[in-house]
């Protein structure tokens, strides 16, 4: 079957039910001229008669009939499932999966996720929490969550998060037996506590002052890719810690971490809702206009 032969069958099947190529042009919005040529062609490369014309009526021959037993339920499924879909696009049903890090998620998706699902009950919610950069594509999933410096560039990057800010910070008996950093290039000389991916690599820790950015690769410590187990090797002594400053404001607070550089950590854009260049859902639209609201208040 040709691309567009599936058209020309319809258009059989359009004449077939209203008996007559004057009132099918008309339901088409066509030429009774086009509608002949139409089915002149269909006819020619099928090699038999679909309909039998006279000047008073049009009927399907015996072929005709015995095709349009297939044709007409076939269109007629094809017509109710594209309205369905219709219907679904325009209403608060379907789907959204989503991948994030356990600190966005933590921090902006949960925060306004159970209205979202009490407000939408159709929609179906699923989010991955992986610490990795995901490709969406491949991965079929809607969008993802993370920060600015780590989008491909040809993604759509929403703000969905207020400004972040890290901290770095050691526990008190660590600094008794070392001395505290000034600069951040006096880390080379600690034991820092860094976090690692599944391929060993360490991120780097950035700073910036008075418009000046420094980008320093942690010395060998302690590595984990847990935010709970990097805290609670600061805590024990190990070395000096670079992390999101909400992760350790009980520590701080409590004097089992002692900040240190607190001038090099300018606060950062936060968290990005990325997603490729194309027309979503409306359940999607629905859930990046909730992100929306829940950052504004």
């Amino acid at each position: 079957m040709r691309p567009d032969q599936l058209a020309d069958l319809a258009v059989f099947a359009a004449i077939a039910s209203d008996r007559s190529f004057t009132r099918a042009a008309k339901r088409l919005g066509v030429t009774q001229s086009a509608l002949s040529q139409t089915m002149k062609r269909l006819e020619s490369e099928l090699g038999f008669r679909l309909l039998s014309r006279t000047t008073r009526s049009v009927a399907p021959t015996a072929a005709g009939e015995r095709l349009l037993a297939t044709l007409s339920p076939a269109l007629a499924g094809l017509d109710g499932e594209m309205t369905a879909l219709s219907q679904a696009s325009a209403s608060a049903i379907g789907s959204i999966r989503i991948t994030t890090g356990k600190h966005a998620a933590d921090t902006v998706l949960w925060p306004m996720l159970p209205a979202f699902m009490r407000r939408y009950p159709g929609i179906e919610v699923e989010v991955c929490v992986e610490d990795g950069m995901t490709d969406i594509v491949a991965g079929r999933y809607d969008a993802g969550i993370r920060l600015g410096e780590r989008l491909e560039k040809d993604m759509i990057a929403l703000p969905i998060g207020p400004p972040l800010r890290v901290a770095v910070v050691a526990a008190p008996d660590y600094l008794k037996n070392h001395q505290a950093p000034v600069e951040p290039d006096d880390l080379t000389a600690h034991r820092c506590i860094s976090y690692g991916d599944a391929d060993g690599n360490l991120s780097p820790w950035s700073f910036e002052r008075n418009g000046r950015t420094l980008t320093v690769a942690p010395s060998r410590g302690p590595v984990f890719n847990d935010a709970d187990l990097l805290v609670a090797a600061a805590i024990e002594g190990f070395g000096i810690l670079y992390i999101l400053e909400d992760l350790v404001a009980a520590p701080i607070a409590d004097g089992r971490l002692i900040r240190l550089l607190e001038p090099w950590c300018a606060p950062f854009p936060g968290y990005y809702l990325y997603y490729p260049d194309r027309q979503g859902t409306t359940a999607f639209r629905l859930f990046k206009e909730a992100l929306r609201e829940s950052r504004g208040s």
